[in-house]
């Protein structure tokens, strides 16, 4: 059993951030709940700096800020694994992002080791150590937590800390720490920036299919959706699921009586949402009507284009030995041709910048589309 301190008071907090702050390396990960709300509930955190491992109660701590402003001090790299949802809490509960950050899953990948690599298969490639996961459906909002869940906690920060000496290493052999680093603060950006209610129904899915009017009943019903979401902390699927706003927004019913003919939507969801939906409905104003949405893949030349860039990525992934996920995934083809096709106006696209412009950039100026 590993050992830690169990932070469950201010004082303790404060001690630790003290000595926290004169580390290099802090490697960070959070147990949270996420089932029904539209935020993940924060159980717990685990940190490491190579001295103390410390396991810090959020439900017992009441005030976090000291912790929170370890994420971006500056000479601080912080370490996590897989950390997209680690970087959702942080930007809820934090209002801030890690920076410097290195993700190890990310490092791992550039590193050859394998793309998208759990963080027990790393461990035991690099440290030859087999984890216990037996804990991983822990509710981390129960207390008290036993002793076998903290030791499970515990492990996903030590283990993290002793490998990564190895991990570096051989990015730095490979002149790929750089690579991991940006790519790491990449999947930062744009995580502190609000919803915008009025853009929710481009999320909804299938929103394509409809037609200008359609989008416009859909808009505000993706709106209210959303903002319900918000003030109640629901997941937007306990509002609503998005093929019955479709249906709404197709068939529009203007009263209780015709939304009740409707079978896409449940008996509850008519129950507590009907007046309001048919009130949002009644009220759409179709003067202001959203542009149809552009699907690229319905495009005059996609397929073919899509293909001749794909071959050319797929060749330099090979050759660099990058996953070709990594690389350019079939999202990043879709921004590089709706720049193309737009006449290369506006941002580059994110296979022509960074690290990814070395491997592929000339390689793409050789295609014709």
């Amino acid at each position: 059993m590993l050992a830690f301190e169990y932070i469950d008071n201010n004082a303790s907090l404060e001690a630790l951030v003290k000595q926290y702050e004169q580390a290099d390396l802090l490697v960070l990960d959070t147990e949270f709940v996420r089932t029904r709300t539209y935020y993940a509930k924060l159980g717990l955190i685990q940190a490491y700096d190579g001295k103390t491992l410390a396991l810090i109660d959020p439900l017992a701590v009441m005030d976090l800020s000291v912790f929170w402003a370890l994420l971006t001090q500056p000479n601080l790299i912080k370490v996590l694994h897989s950390c997209s949802e680690d970087l959702d809490v942080f930007a809820h509960y934090a209002q801030c992002q890690p920076s410097p950050l290195l993700d190890s899953q990310l490092g791992a990948s550039l590193a050859g080791l394998g793309h998208s690599l759990g963080y027990a298969k790393l461990v035991e490639n690099l440290l030859s150590v087999s984890l216990d996961k037996g804990e991983s459906r822990t509710d981390w909002l129960k207390r008290p937590l036993s002793r076998a869940q903290l030791d499970y906690a515990a492990n996903d920060v030590f283990y993290l800390y002793e490998l990564y000496p190895q991990l570096v290493e051989k990015l730095k052999n490979m002149d790929r720490l750089d690579w991991v680093m940006a790519e790491s603060e990449r999947m930062t950006q744009n995580r502190l920036t609000p919803v915008v209610p009025n853009d929710a129904y481009l999320k909804v899915k299938n929103a394509f299919q409809l037609l200008p009017r359609q989008l416009a009943c859909l808009r505000d019903l993706a709106k209210w959706r959303l903002e319900v979401a918000l003030k109640r902390d629901m997941a937007v699927g306990f509002v609503i699921k998005d093929h019955a706003l479709i249906a709404l927004a197709k068939k529009q019913p203007q009263s209780l009586t015709q939304l009740a003919k409707l079978i896409d939507l449940t008996e509850q969801e008519k129950r507590v949402h009907g007046k309001k939906i048919v009130e949002i409905i009644n009220q759409v104003n179709f003067e202001l009507l959203p542009e149809p949405i552009d699907v690229i893949a319905l495009k005059t030349g996609y397929k073919s284009a899509f293909k001749a860039i794909k071959q050319v990525l797929m060749t330099q992934a090979e050759a660099v030995q990058v996953p070709i996920e990594l690389l350019g995934s079939k999202r990043h083809i879709h921004e590089y041709l709706r720049w193309l096709w737009d006449g290369k106006k506006g941002e580059l696209p994110l296979i022509l910048t960074g690290w990814r412009a070395d491997i592929v950039g000339e390689h793409l100026d050789t295609i014709t589309v």
